[in-house]
């Protein structure tokens, strides 16, 4: 079978090729990708070529497909996996297989899978895993998003808290506690506040900050304080660029307390500074955004790691556990992923957009691997639909769910939009 994929040879060296798909074996699926979301991990990776911890050394070779964020339907089932999983069902994957300790990946290791792709074959480990997930639903753009935002479930549930004098931490955000999310309005700090404000274990109060009000207006309008202030959430959208004094600014919101748990969504030294002063007694700082200079680094106060019990941990990915759960949320409505899609685009763009990612701005920027289309903001449909009529009905669609990506836009763009 002929296949079309975005391949990694080296450095800033991503090819759209087209080339022979062999023959599946009895224990690996041939599955058609319909979307894929492209993470900054993905501009890391093709920046940083065969250096990268997950990539091999031998691409030039072996050219791996880019893409992690991917969500199909599954072609050919081998012998093995009858018995799970079925042609024509739809599949999301949990790219962080662990498999025998290695970091071997989807997305970054592999000839054969990836999410920038129109067909893949899906080996065996995968499935040894447990990270082939079922995905039923009426579109593929949350099977693709669920990856991200296991991400930030995960982030939530690796802080930790501990009781002076007892050697035991307690994992998991403090409940009823007070948070901020510090740079929190792009893609992933969406994702954040979207779980945290829908999960089991809530804060009383979330500050979200950010420097630019265009960004901030965006996030309150998709995820409104209203909605928050119905789980008991006290949710404030916050711009500490226009403050004199961020670290006061921040901390008169918890009377001079400091925060519990405090999120860091950019690798920015002085944003990881502010982080690390507003923490109150046994706060937890996590370090969710991954740098892409392996000498990143910020000062950290070590007299309040000594005397006041706080402390850093870092996360860079979900479980699959943490895929289960947001695949169960999305289902019964306590998350949306559209509100994490803000351009949509052909495999024909994915090198282009994945080379230039950190220089477009706005949120998840969705691939569709079987069609031909430029990169475009939803909020551009409607001047686009002036001269092309299929971005007018997309524009019309979309103003149905205030102006967020949705199934019935996904499923007139699949079927219209020139094929690849």
């Amino acid at each position: 079978m002929k296949a079309k994929a975005l391949r990694l040879y080296g450095k800033e060296d991503l090819r759209l090729d087209e080339y022979e798909l062999p023959e599946i074996k009895d224990d690996e699926i041939l599955a058609r990708v319909v979307s894929d979301s492209i993470c900054m991990s993905s501009y890391k990776a093709a920046m940083q070529g065969e250096d990268h911890k997950r990539v091999p050394e031998n691409i030039k070779e072996h050219p791996v497909i880019i893409g992690h964020e991917f969500c199909g339907d599954l072609v050919k089932v081998g012998a093995k996996w009858a018995h799970e999983f079925k042609e024509g069902e739809k599949f999301s994957i949990q790219p962080a297989l662990n498999y025998k300790g290695s970091l071997a990946a989807p997305g970054y290791s592999y000839e054969y899978i990836g999410g920038d792709a129109t067909y893949i074959i899906i080996p065996n480990e995968v499935m040894e895993m447990g990270c082939l997930l079922h995905f039923d639903s009426d579109n593929f753009f949350g099977g693709s998003l669920t990856e991200p935002l296991s991400c930030v479930a995960g982030t939530f549930h690796a802080m930790y808290h501990a009781t002076r004098g007892k050697y035991e931490h307690d994992m998991g955000i403090v409940e009823g506690g007070k948070m901020a999310i510090l740079a929190g309005v792009g893609p992933m700090g969406l994702a954040a506040i979207d779980y945290i404000t829908h999960c089991d274990r809530c804060p009383s109060l979330l500050v979200v900050t950010d420097i630019d009000d265009a960004r901030l207006a965006r996030a309150a309008q998709v995820l409104p304080t209203e909605e928050a202030a119905k789980k008991g959430i006290k949710l404030v959208y916050a711009n500490t660029g226009k403050v004199e004094d961020a670290h006061k600014f921040m901390m008169d919101f918890t009377d001079g307390e400091g925060f519990n748990d405090v999120l860091v969504f950019a690798p920015v030294a002085p944003v990881v500074e502010l982080a690390d002063s507003i923490l109150a007694q046994d706060g937890c700082l996590n370090f969710f955004a991954g740098p892409s200079n392996p000498a990143f680094s910020a000062p950290f106060n070590f007299y309040n790691v000594h005397y006041a019990g706080t402390h850093v941990v870092g996360t860079s990915g979900g479980n699959t556990d943490d895929m289960k759960e947001c695949l169960s949320m999305i289902g019964q409505g306590k998350l949306d992923p559209a509100i994490l899609v803000t351009h949509i685009g052909g495999l024909n763009v994915a090198r282009e957009t994945t080379l230039n990612l950190p220089n477009v701005p706005g949120g998840k920027k969705l691939i569709y691997t079987h069609i031909s289309l430029p990169l475009t903001a939803i909020a551009d449909f409607e001047e686009k639909g002036k001269e092309d009529p299929m971005f007018a009905e997309l524009a019309k669609i979309v103003a149905k769910t205030n102006g967020l990506w949705n199934a019935e836009a996904e499923k007139y763009l699949l079927e219209h939009a020139p094929a690849i």
